[in-house]
């Protein structure tokens, strides 16, 4: 009922999306909490159907109650648990997000725990970067995210958020991450420079496209105003994903299905859409376990 009200909230007032998150940071202000909406977000998602899962989540920074280490041993204990449980056969992995309005220190402190579990166990695959895309120095970031890659932690960029950041988006650009999201004003159609385009066409790296997120948002004016189509249209590296489907009260299955009406995509191009993605997911042993499991749909 609460994710509902947020999301009419939206509709009517799409430039409070990133207030809605810092409230949702403060209303899960317990590891009860947070265990439990791990849960109910993993097991949303395999009722949709869906078999392999990266949730992405800032490590909580200051908090009275309890550590940074105590909130990603919570989230992995709700992943363990429910995929041993409730969601069994369902792989999910763990993305450590860094917001970019955040210091240095804390970026540092994020990867020091991403590290720490990704050489513990096989859950934690990454890093992301996201947050409110009109503040925040992104440079200040680039020695971790090198770090990062060094040690192997896949890393995942939101870029290109807002027009005529063209410096911005060509030093991340250049930091050559595993997959980029929204990339809304990348393409020269929509804003974005050929310059840039020509070096991320050049790089071919994965873009994520959350389509509901976007319109409700107002990032874009309407589903065949949106950029996938255009990346579509010259066969680059798609994923379709949900971005928060609670707060977009949205689900994959649903994400499929716009695109499919939207954009013309037949049951082939749906098959292929999804199968491809396989390609760009942060945990190399488990491609062709999925490759397996997807052949098995094909008519």
């Amino acid at each position: 009922m609460l994710m509902k009200c947020i999301c009419k909230h939206l509709l009517k007032c799409p430039k409070s999306c990133f207030k809605v998150f810092d409230l949702i940071h403060k209303i899960t202000d317990s590891l009860e909490a947070i265990y439990m909406a791990a849960c109910d977000v993993i097991e949303d998602f395999y009722k949709d159907g869906v078999h392999y899962l990266e949730l992405r989540t800032t490590p909580k920074e200051n908090c009275p109650f309890f550590t940074q280490e105590m909130y990603i041993e919570t989230v992995m204990k709700a992943i363990a648990d429910t995929c041993s449980q409730k969601c069994k056969g369902m792989i999910v992995k763990l993305l450590l997000s860094i917001d970019r309005n955040r210091t240095s220190r804390y970026a540092e402190e994020t990867l020091k725990i991403a590290e720490r579990y990704f050489s513990l166990s096989s859950c934690v695959v990454g890093i992301d970067l996201s947050g409110n895309p009109k503040s925040g120095d992104v440079e200040c970031f680039f020695p971790y995210f090198d770090y990062a890659k060094k040690i192997g932690l896949k890393l995942t960029i939101h870029i290109s958020e807002v027009p005529d950041n063209f410096n911005e988006v060509e030093q991340l650009l250049k930091l050559q991450p595993n997959r980029l999201g929204h990339g809304t004003y990348l393409h020269p159609q929509k804003g974005g420079s050929f310059k840039n385009f020509k070096l991320l066409q050049d790089l071919e790296i994965p873009l994520e496209f959350c389509l509901t997120s976007n319109v409700i948002s107002k990032t874009v004016s309407s589903y065949e105003e949106h950029h996938f189509k255009l990346f579509k249209e010259i066969n680059y590296p798609c994923i379709l994903c949900t971005d928060d489907k609670g707060i977009f009260n949205t689900t994959l299955s649903k994400e499929y299905c716009l695109a499919s009406n939207h954009y013309s995509l037949t049951k082939e191009d749906m098959f292929n859409l999804s199968y491809d993605s396989i390609n760009y997911i942060f945990s190399d042993d488990k491609k062709d376990e999925l490759r397996t499991l997807w052949k098995q749909y094909i008519v």
